[in-house]
């Protein structure tokens, strides 16, 4: 679970055009999502978020709602199945009564061999971590449209700029979203609806950790330009921004929170 002081909450920047903001965030009941939904909510934006992970999400719904302006909705939904996807963002926008800021934050960095791959993984995998990120951006445009402008933030990753081992089709899927997003940001700017990437670099969550060994987190560290771990928190920061008005002339790029990884 994420951890903060208020110390830390009155450091944070303030953004006033995310209060009452409608916010869905994809994947958003654990690690970076976890940060991305707590983020939100302290701007005061209305949040929605879905998960498979049915009991971390209602956790997090549970402790944020206390301090929260607006108490944040949680939705069960397997993005690999497009009608229970186009089902549940139908629902979310009725819940939130419309929708303002998409992140495509969900997927899956499952390691795999080249010769494991067979073409039903291959499949599940594009599913996982790239198909779901069009299909949830075309299912909130008519919102965004009748609101008179967005912003779409999918989530890309550095692996792919490193060319990591044991990865191929992750990757794949992160060196797409890149391209995806460019053409979104085209045909969508003069509805002014932005759309950017985020890309992270090795953040420090649970699942992460479970790949690499105190050993592997120093080797990390040692190729990033700034010492220390990327947290989940990190990444919202960058996020948060780029959600905001202050954001209004970004569009159609990469945005790298990596601490210089090379």
């Amino acid at each position: 679970m994420l951890q903060k002081t208020s110390a830390a909450t009155d450091m944070v920047a303030r953004y006033p055009s995310l209060i009452d903001k409608r916010v869905i965030v994809t994947g958003g009941g654990s690690g970076i999502g976890e940060g991305l939904v707590e983020a939100f909510v302290a701007q005061g934006a209305r949040v929605a978020f879905v998960d498979i992970a049915e009991d971390a999400a209602q956790a997090l719904v549970d402790r944020l709602t206390p301090d929260a302006r607006h108490a944040p909705i949680q939705r069960h939904c397997d993005l690999t199945n497009l009608d229970s996807l186009k089902a549940v963002f139908a629902d979310l926008e009725a819940a939130l009564g419309g929708v303002d800021i998409l992140v495509n934050n969900a997927g899956n960095d499952d390691r795999h061999s080249i010769e494991d791959v067979t073409p039903a993984y291959w499949d599940e995998r594009l599913n996982v971590n790239l198909r779901h990120q069009f299909f949830a951006a075309q299912a909130v445009i008519p919102a965004m449209k009748r609101a008179g402008g967005g912003a779409i933030l999918n989530f890309g990753s550095i692996s792919w700029h490193l060319g990591l081992n044991d990865l191929v089709l992750y990757q794949t899927c992160k060196a797409a979203i890149e391209g995806l997003t460019r053409s979104l940001a085209r045909d969508l700017g003069r509805e002014n609806i932005r759309v950017n990437t985020i890309v992270p670099g090795n953040v420090q969550t649970p699942r992460q950790e479970k790949w690499y060994t105190p050993e592997g987190e120093a080797e990390i560290v040692a190729a990033q330009c700034l010492d220390g771990r990327i947290q989940p928190s990190d990444v919202a920061a960058l996020v948060l921004f780029l959600a905001s008005d202050d954001a209004k002339m970004c569009t159609g790029h990469d945005y790298f929170i990596d601490a210089g990884w090379r």
